[in-house]
């Protein structure tokens, strides 16, 4: 009985801490998208309009959209094909903590410090356009900043930790016999790594894929910083129609946007993993 009674206390506690800091917060943004702009910003109760997600077919949102995409995409694939093999190498070392510790430590950093950090170390005096110049005699600095290529290095960078940690995890439940077995049966290295490794550390793939791509659907600070007017992801709009043309209803459209998106992205892989587990 007290075993039932502290379930129930758990799940309703549960429950509340989602309604509070989830359910709540999304309907507010979800009324205020459907909300007409006031004459001066923000929204006139209310007054309910469609004009905030008619916005969003313009050609200029639609761009700003694929480029976002775009960005994420090659974010997570990036970050997948250097966390892989680095979360493989770990789980095989004899000094697993040492690198683990070097992994953990960027958390340890403020955010922006780290944003900035790359900012001197990609700039035009920065040390890699010195060792590139130094390298290949170039008469000046190679644009490395403010375009896209500079905020998904970046993000890749502020993100690794986070898709290495749970494919370490994945990858040291994994039975390594299997991949014996699997050549003693005739495949070669490289089909036992595709056809029984990569499916036996699926779940970490899945984990890690899910906390690369959400977050950098979502950038603000790093194409804001680091990006060129082709680097423009919808975070930076969401942060524009709020702070400079204080849109309401525009930025709570771009927010909903960014929430579907995100949902339907995570429901995907989480359906792919529950597939894959029946």
């Amino acid at each position: 009985s007290m075993g039932k009674k502290g379930g129930f206390s758990y799940y309703i506690s549960l429950l509340l801490w989602l309604t509070a800091f989830f359910v709540i917060p999304t309907l507010i943004i979800a009324v205020i998208s459907f909300l007409k702009k006031g004459p001066y910003g923000g929204v006139i109760f209310w007054q309910f309009s469609l004009d905030a997600y008619a916005n969003l077919f313009d050609k200029v949102f639609l761009k700003i959209i694929f480029k976002t995409l775009e960005i994420s995409i090659w974010v997570t694939i990036v970050t997948l094909v250097l966390a892989l093999p680095t979360a493989y190498y770990i789980s095989r070392s004899k000094l697993k903590s040492f690198w683990l510790l070097l992994i953990i430590i960027p958390f340890w950093t403020n955010f922006l410090v780290r944003i900035y950090s790359f900012i001197a170390i990609l700039g035009n005096n920065g040390i890699v356009n010195k060792a590139l110049q130094l390298v290949f005699n170039l008469d000046g600095p190679i644009q490395l900043l403010y375009n896209k290529n500079a905020v998904i290095i970046v993000t890749v960078y502020i993100y690794l930790p986070y898709a290495i940690l749970p494919l370490y995890s994945s990858i040291e439940k994994f039975d390594f016999s299997l991949l014996d077995a699997a050549r003693d049966l005739g495949a070669t290295k490289f089909k036992a790594m595709v056809k029984v490794f990569l499916p036996g550390i699926k779940s970490g793939l899945i984990s890690a894929t899910i906390l690369t791509f959400i977050p950098a659907v979502g950038s603000y600070a790093v194409p804001d910083l680091l990006g060129g007017n082709d680097a423009l992801m919808l975070g930076n709009i969401i942060g524009k129609r709020l702070l400079d043309a204080r849109d309401w209803p525009i930025a709570s459209a771009v927010s909903m946007l960014l929430i579907v998106f995100t949902t339907i992205a995570v429901l995907l892989f989480m359906r792919s993993d529950n597939g894959e587990d029946e």
